[in-house]
């Protein structure tokens, strides 16, 4: 009489590892706060740091950059610096969700809010 419901077990352990999975990437994603990245450009004469959420944190100008003819030249740099810093949050981002879901078997290309 209740041989059809063999796969509530299983639909069960998959509500259970998802579950887990869902824990797992909210620490993930709150972890991605707390992970600073540096990007830079001119040599380090401009640099600016970021959250792996690609959350600008700070700036910094060489001050030897303050003349008014060098106007674009600056400007040109503050956003390289700031282009680097969220590649390199990007990266810290994939790199902390590939943790946190390690070992779940994921279908291939599937990204989280988030990312």
């Amino acid at each position: 009489m209740l041989k059809g419901l063999g796969g509530l077990g299983d639909m069960a352990k998959i509500m259970k590892q998802a579950q887990e999975m869902q824990g797992k990437i909210a620490d993930a994603q709150a972890a991605l706060e707390n992970i600073e990245v540096t990007g830079e450009s001119g040599a380090g004469m401009v640099t600016c740091t970021a959250n792996a959420k690609g959350e600008l944190k700070g700036l910094n100008i060489d001050p030897s950059l303050f003349n008014a003819d060098d106007k674009e030249v600056v400007e040109d740099l503050i956003l390289a610096a700031i282009k680097d810093v969220q590649a390199k949050a990007g990266e810290a981002m994939q790199n902390g969700m590939a943790e946190a879901t390690a070992g779940m078997k994921l279908p291939e290309g599937m990204n989280f809010p988030g990312m």
